[in-house]
């Protein structure tokens, strides 16, 4: 790639919207609050637990993923879990972050909902008055577990309800279709959430249309089969539905052999909504920008169409209106500049 596109990618600001904040655990602070906690890894160095991150499809990244969580105990470790995102997104020139967090993942351990949501919203308002920085919090039921288990933690973060955007639907996809799933959507409607899912990564397209038409979702999250579907192609671009893509992670995952077979440009090219996105940039080898950088190269992305992913991002976030046309303006202005 020509060093002037790398440049341009490095100065453009960018918004994330799809971040699990969990998948953000390097191993060296993995390691660091391991030995904070007195918990015990199965790995014996940074190295080695590095090495582990080999993926053959999404259930044996979840594997490791679960596990990783386990030195997340206390508010601090939430913290500094979103710090450490945080100040990387600010090198990466990285001004508005919306970012998911499992809470079931931690419930289940013992841990509190506050220090799960408090040490995160803490982080993040630092983030906001120290990197300038903008971000939210959504709220991601667990799929393989049942549509109880998401209601009674709806419930448990109700109390906590300024703090969180939204809701979202993600971990294990097959077998787990969105319409398993909608009650508890219909209910964080009712409360005034925003609603995001997980669809269309290695399920199929009919679970993106359950997505949209069942839950009722603003946002689709990878949608990378949507393709597939000539009707969910119309759908999707004549609604305007954001489709938060994860290039990199869709390749570590083995959804596409190569970044050159992924449908990221033919998307564009469709008139599709698509953002660029790192996922879990710890596990898979890149955070947004290493994303944008590498895509655009195996991709052979124009600048137009690296301004388009930018202002799809942007006005498809959960931003105020006026804080949004701003921020697309802002874009705007850089890439004609």
């Amino acid at each position: 790639m020509a060093d002037g596109l790398t440049d341009f990618i490095a100065g453009l600001p960018k918004a994330e919207l799809h971040l699990h904040i969990e998948g953000s655990l390097e191993p060296e602070l993995a390691f660091a609050l391991a030995q904070r906690n007195g918990v015990r890894l199965s790995y014996a160095s940074v190295e080695a637990l590095r090495a582990a991150y080999a993926f053959t499809n999404l259930q044996s990244f979840l594997d490791i993923y679960y596990q990783g969580m386990s030195v997340l105990l206390h508010e601090q470790d939430f913290y500094d879990l979103a710090w450490a995102y945080l100040e990387r997104a600010k090198r990466q020139n990285v001004i508005h972050a919306e970012i998911f967090f499992d809470p079931q993942g931690h419930t289940a351990r013992g841990v509190p909902m506050a220090a799960v949501v408090n040490g995160l919203h803490r982080a993040l308002a630092d983030a906001e008055a120290r990197l300038g920085i903008t971000s939210q919090l959504i709220l991601c039921f667990l799929r393989h577990l049942d549509e109880d288990d998401a209601l009674r933690t709806l419930d448990a973060a109700m109390p906590f309800r300024e703090r969180i955007a939204g809701v979202g639907l993600d971990s294990s996809e097959v077998g787990h279709p969105p319409s398993k799933f909608q009650r508890v959507f219909k209910r964080a409607r009712e409360h005034g959430f925003h609603v995001v899912a997980h669809a269309g990564e290695e399920g199929p397209p009919e679970y993106i249309w359950e997505a949209l038409d069942v839950l009722g979702v603003e946002r689709i999250d990878h949608g990378v089969r949507a393709l597939e579907d000539k009707a969910l192609v119309r759908r999707l671009r004549d609604d305007r539905i954001p489709l938060t893509v994860c290039p990199l992670s869709n390749v570590k995952l083995r959804v596409f052999d190569t970044l050159h077979k992924h449908p990221l440009r033919a998307m564009l090219e469709n008139g599709l909504a698509a953002t660029v996105n790192s996922d879990d940039p710890a596990y898979f080898g890149g955070y947004i920008g290493e994303n944008f950088i590498e895509t655009a190269q195996a991709l052979d992305l124009t600048k137009r169409q690296l301004h388009e992913l930018t202002r799809n991002a942007f006005a498809g976030s959960f931003l105020a209106d006026d804080a949004r046309r701003d921020l697309v303006a802002r874009v705007d202005r850089y890439c004609a500049g």
